[in-house]
């Protein structure tokens, strides 16, 4: 996968790798706040500093993503997380490993459901979603393109 950035406290990535981060995440749910914020950081440095085109709306869309899979990974994981983003191409992969075997599954629309909307959003703003087992747990990778297409 090659290396990774390791960013715990918010500073800056490895400069060895400036289009990728990292951030581990433990059972402390204020980690989804600090998770948000890595990923804004993470997107407003390779705009300004590298001249990545990335607009407004799809900060906002990684945003809710990472929210949405971290939250699930605390709600449903036992033990220890990694959020990892990765710049490929046009293409920001945002990946969640989770210490959880079960694969979710994303449930038919209800809106009389009240929550575990989680993988239902991360699939209708995300250009691909996949779930796979790992060795131990599962990861969740979600590709989200840099800036719209222009037609």
């Amino acid at each position: 996968m090659g290396k990774t950035a390791e960013n715990h406290g918010g500073g800056e990535p490895d400069a060895a790798s400036p289009f990728e981060t990292s951030l581990a995440l433990d059972g402390d749910g204020s980690r989804i706040a600090q998770a948000r914020r890595l990923a804004t950081a993470f997107l407003t440095r390779l705009r300004d500093g590298y001249g990545v085109p990335i607009v407004t709306s799809t900060v906002e869309i990684v945003q809710l993503i990472v929210s949405e899979l971290v939250t699930n990974a605390r709600t449903y994981a036992p033990g220890p997380a990694l959020l990892h983003l990765r710049i490929t191409g046009p293409v920001l992969r945002v990946e969640l490993w989770d210490s959880n075997p079960v694969l979710p599954t994303a449930k038919a629309p209800d809106p009389e459901r009240i929550g575990r909307h989680g993988l239902e959003i991360v699939t209708a703003l995300a250009q691909t979603v996949t779930v796979e087992r790992t060795a131990v747990g599962k990861r969740i990778t979600a590709g989200i393109a840099l800036s719209p297409a222009t037609t």
